[in-house]
Order: structure tokens, then C-alpha cells, then sequence
């Protein structure tokens, strides 16, 4: 069980120990041997997103996300975590993070809910931020609605995100969606269609696209997505809506296209419906891992 008590003592009596923890940590290229990268994501708690499938507060406790993915961090082929400061400043100093790829979140500011909901503006990392802590990969969603005025200072933010990592050549990860209000709500569109237009927009951002890569959704004609980028792409779980064995096969033929380095993971993965996260972190590897094996052959 990692050491809570300790983690609580440091934020409140020694919190310069925080950032050394993450500075003095072991670091490992960005993909393996294989080529491959499997992240644990967990930043959707900075956006009020607290719920799992039917359970509404599911990621609530901290103590509680923190011991999961300390568990899933802990298991052969996780090569790393997705998250807010606030997590990667736990999981660090829990010692979670020694040899794991960092990868942080830099918007949350469109809380879900909110009437302000598509001004996702950034809110947490920034380049130079994450440049001093040593993250390795940068992240932003990137939801365009075509319908909202305010999609154009999104864009530009983005833009300029994207441009000021690659000047300090830091990768980064776009998370891009065609996205629109249905019934007071945000709901991105999954078509195959808008998935494809959400890269070509997303792909276009920046004064340089040599550190971009994308996080895509898994949808139908994956290979008609697979073919309208050249960037590296890991591919997102999202809500777990799908039986958790037809997941993981969606995610097994997606894995296979070319282009397709990994995937990003959250509550699919932390909050199984057997609550088995083992169980489900183990599966999720092997299918990261195993299928850049069979690509060799």
C-alpha cells in the first residue's frame, strides 16, 4: 500500500520536495524495444469527471485512484501515466514513477457540465513547466465545434502550444474531436467521418508538426482513420460503454494498422466492471506489446 501518510507530511511541511522527487527520478526513452507505448491515463478528475459507467463517483477518492494506478504503474509492460500536476506530483513522490513515461495534461479548464464547458482553455501544464519537471510527452484535448464562436481562440491556443513544444522539442499529444451542444451537453462525434476531419484540422496546427502526435478514438473503418496521418497515434479507451472483452478486441484490430503506437487508457482499465485492475492492466499490456511482436513477422 503506498505510503499515504508520508505523501500527506511532504505536501503540507516539505513541499520543495515535490518537484525534486519528479526532477531526481529515473527516466527511459520514450518507446521500448518494440516501438510500443501503453499509458494509464488519469486525468479526467481536473475536469469534474468523476464517473465510471453507472457509478457516479467513482473516481472521487484520491487515496483510492492513487492505489490503483500505483497497482496498475507497478505491472510489466504500463510504460507510463497521463495526468493533471496535482497526480503526477503524488504518484512521484509514492515513488510510482521511477522509469515510467510522464505524460501531462495542460487543459482542463472546459469543466464538464459547465455552460463554459467548450472553453477548455490551459489550465494546467505548460511548456516550460514541463520542460522543468522533466515530462516527457505534453497532452491537450482539442474539441472544435463548429457551432461555438469561441472554437477559434481554441484553436490558436493550441496552435501556439504545439509551436512552443516544438521549439523545445517536447512531443505532443493532440486529442482532437468534432464536438457540438445536444441537449445542453457536449458530445463529440464518433463518426468515422469527423473522426478524419478532427485529425486533418489537428494535424495542421503550429508553426511545426515534427513533435505533434494524436490520441484517436477507436471507431468503425479504423483504417480509413489509420490512413489520414502520418503521426504517431495511441489510440484512447474512452467510457467504458462496450462489454470489456469487445473492447479489448476493438482495440486488438486497431492496434494492428500501421501508424498505431500504443494506447491510452483510463477508467476502462482503473475501473473494470470486475474491479479486477490487474486483471485488466495485464490484458491491455499483452495487446499493446504482443502486437508489435506479430508485426515483425
Amino acid at each position: 500500500m503506498p505510503d499515504f501518510d508520508r505523501l500527506r507530511s511532504i505536501r503540507a511541511e516539505h513541499p520543495e520536495l515535490i518537484g525534486d522527487a519528479l526532477r531526481a527520478r529515473s527516466r527511459r526513452s520514450l518507446f521500448g524495444d518494440d516501438g510500443r507505448l501503453f499509458i494509464v491515463a488519469a486525468d479526467h478528475p481536473a475536469r469534474g469527471a468523476l464517473g465510471v459507467g453507472s457509478r457516479s463517483t467513482a473516481m472521487a477518492s484520491r487515496v483510492e485512484l492513487l492505489a490503483r494506478l500505483a497497482a496498475a504503474l507497478d505491472r510489466p509492460g504500463v510504460d507510463g501515466v497521463l495526468a493533471t500536476p496535482d497526480i503526477i506530483e503524488d504518484l512521484a513522490v509514492l515513488g510510482a514513477l521511477e522509469g515510467k513515461v510522464i505524460v501531462g495534461s495542460m487543459n482542463r479548464g472546459g469543466l464538464q457540465g459547465a455552460a463554459f464547458e467548450m472553453d477548455d482553455r490551459f489550465t494546467s501544464y505548460d511548456v516550460p513547466s514541463m520542460a522543468r519537471d522533466g515530462i516527457d510527452v505534453g497532452k491537450l484535448l482539442l474539441r472544435i465545434n463548429l457551432d461555438d464562436s469561441g472554437t477559434a481562440a481554441t484553436l490558436e491556443a493550441a496552435a501556439a502550444a504545439v509551436t512552443a513544444a516544438a521549439r523545445a522539442r517536447l512531443p505532443i499529444m493532440l486529442e482532437p474531436f468534432m464536438s457540438e451542444w445536444r441537449e445542453g451537453r457536449i458530445c463529440n462525434d464518433l463518426s468515422t467521418d469527423a473522426v478524419i476531419k478532427s485529425v486533418a484540422i489537428a494535424s495542421g496546427l503550429g508553426a511545426s508538426s515534427a513533435y505533434t502526435w494524436l490520441k484517436l478514438p477507436v471507431v468503425p473503418e479504423m483504417e480509413r482513420v489509420a490512413e489520414a496521418t502520418t503521426m504517431p497515434t495511441l489510440l484512447l479507451g474512452g467510457d467504458p460503454v462496450a462489454g470489456q472483452d469487445e473492447t479489448f478486441a476493438s482495440w486488438e484490430t486497431a492496434l494492428a494498422l500501421p501508424g498505431m503506437r500504443g494506447l491510452v487508457v483510463g477508467r476502462t482499465l482503473l475501473y473494470p466492471d470486475d474491479d479486477d485492475v490487474i486483471g485488466a492492466v495485464d490484458t491491455a499490456a499483452g495487446l499493446v506489446h504482443a502486437s508489435a511482436v506479430a508485426q515483425q513477422y
